[in-house]
């Protein structure tokens, strides 16, 4: 594809999406730049999420790095987390054979907007002291059923991992805000990158590299922003900004598909 001022702009603009939402609150950068670049740019549909998800590693690679240097990163329940993930999006893909594609994305653009309206009027004021205060097991163990139930609906839904994630670490696993973000984005780094080479395999097509490009830069550089200041800033100045984000990220991503 030539470079366009078009196709710059809208790169751009999904780059942003995707790298706050993924730097603030932890979520999959395909989420927001697959339904953009299918929408604006008339991108295969197949390949746009191959070349979200190679957005997505690099962008969660380096915000779990800037969470783990401030100490919001719990990799031990992580690892935990994602392995019960990753097994267990198989199991609900195969549960979701015969349901309609509509139907599963509508429920996760309706879920993202729940979810930010429930930090919005329900702020997660746990502590890190708090948090540490629980039974490692017990933590443990909360972890692996987390990442049954966050595995079952990705693969179920098809989409919505990263939001799932900071969801069910917060409200089961007990974890306070910045922790579960960094988490979600340690996480998500892994199971993006999986995801990344099995469409680029599968669909046997090299992506097209200036979108590919452009999307990978952007998004690292708002989530390397946004990490930074998620970092910073108090817990519910860090509640309302996620929530902030998955409400808008819900409205834009309906208004996306409706327009598709």
């Amino acid at each position: 594809m030539a470079v366009t001022v078009k196709t710059i702009i809208v790169c751009l603009m999904a780059g942003l999406g995707a790298g706050l939402g993924t730097g603030f609150a932890g979520l999959s950068a395909a989420a927001v730049i697959s339904p953009v670049l299918v929408t604006f740019l008339g991108v295969d549909a197949y390949m746009a999420v191959g070349i979200a998800l190679a957005s997505d590693v690099l962008a969660s690679a380096s915000s779990a790095v800037t969470y783990k240097r401030k100490g919001n990163l719990d990799v031990k329940n992580g690892f935990a987390m994602m392995i019960a993930v990753m097994l267990f999006t198989v199991v609900g893909s195969f549960a979701a054979k015969h349901i309609s594609g509509n139907a599963m994305g509508n429920t996760s653009v309706i879920a993202t907007t729940f979810i930010g309206l429930r930090f919005l009027l329900k702020p997660v004021m746990k502590t890190r002291e708090d948090m540490l205060s629980e039974d490692p097991k017990a933590r443990l163990i909360k972890s692996v059923f987390a990442g049954v139930m966050v595995g079952f609906i990705c693969g179920f839904v098809g989409a919505g991992g990263g939001m799932m994630m900071l969801f069910v670490l917060t409200s089961i696993v007990g974890y306070e805000l910045k922790t579960a973000v960094g988490t979600s984005t340690f996480i998500m780094a892994f199971t993006a990158f999986t995801g990344a080479v099995s469409h680029f395999a599968i669909k046997g097509e090299k992506p097209d590299l200036l979108i590919l490009s452009l999307c990978v830069l952007f998004t690292l550089v708002f989530a390397k922003a946004g990490a930074l200041i998620a970092n910073k800033v108090s817990n519910i100045i860090l509640n309302r900004i996620v929530g902030g984000i998955l409400v808008i990220m819900g409205i834009v991503l309906m208004a996306v598909r409706f327009m598709g």
